[in-house]
């Protein structure tokens, strides 16, 4: 996997199809991040590189119970692609 911008930004975008925001803020994460499930908002520090962001939203989509049917067939394509990768 390459950590570019581009790589980050298709992340944030599934993100949206999911209905979830993502938001870069400053805090006391103990892992880099936080999931508030009630309003469907990730917050991820703000002061984490590409490199950090790309793997901090990979974990939390992770961790997330997803409902993909909402996701266009690319995104669908490119988060599989990404988990394979992960495994």
């Amino acid at each position: 996997m390459r950590y570019t911008q581009t790589t980050l930004k298709k992340i944030e975008d599934i993100f949206d199809e999911l209905d979830y925001t993502v938001r870069y803020e400053k805090g006391n994460f103990q892992s880099g991040y936080c999931i508030v499930e009630s309003r469907r908002v990730a917050v991820v520090n703000k002061f984490f590189d590409t490199e950090a962001r790309i793997n901090t939203l990979l974990d939390i989509l992770s961790r997330l119970d997803l409902d993909t049917s909402s996701l266009s067939e690319a995104s669908k394509e490119q988060l599989e692609k990404w988990k394979k990768q992960n495994d």
